[in-house]
């Protein structure tokens, strides 16, 4: 059976890594203009140069290939939190009152941390850290405690501006 281009070995350690360093590297070089301006074909030639000698020593191209992933999953996570974001700030007008934008904030920011770390698989050992050891009721007082002394501090800060 064939193999499809796009998950073959060839494609995903040699292509894809140059691909990404020379659009890096030709993109960097315009939009910094370090070389001057309207230097298009000295840049490129410089990012094929930089392409090619990343693919020609393995270490270095097998740490931008095994970058690649983090770098998806970090750039959708990115995404999906700046989608929220913009969902709770809204436009320039203030349709919601600072009060509910802040509520909304810590609701999704729980939400998100909650989906990020059930998709990871850290939950499940996290959930019986917290709730299935005899340690478990110690961490919940101290996270209290902490709690109770940063809202105390929050009251002091807010009540020193007006007075």
């Amino acid at each position: 059976m064939v193999e499809p281009i796009l998950i073959s070995p060839f494609f995903t350690s040699y292509v894809l890594p140059f691909v990404l360093v020379f659009t890096l590297i030709f993109a960097l070089l315009q939009k910094t203009q370090l070389l001057g301006e309207g230097k298009k074909q000295i840049n490129a030639i410089i990012g094929l140069i930089i392409g090619l000698i990343l693919i020609a020593f393995p270490t270095a191209r097998d740490i931008v290939v095994q970058l690649m992933p983090f770098l998806a999953v970090s750039a959708v996570i990115l995404f999906v939190f700046m989608l929220i974001y913009g969902f709770i700030m809204g436009k320039k007008e203030d349709v919601l009152h600072k009060g509910t934008k802040i509520a909304l904030g810590i609701i999704f920011a729980l939400a998100f941390i909650t989906v990020l770390l059930y998709v990871s698989g850290w939950w499940d050992p996290i959930y019986n850290f917290m709730f299935n050891r005899e340690t478990g009721s110690q961490i919940w007082i101290n996270l209290l405690l902490i709690v109770i002394i940063g809202g105390a501090i929050a009251a002091v800060v807010a009540t020193k501006d007006k007075a």
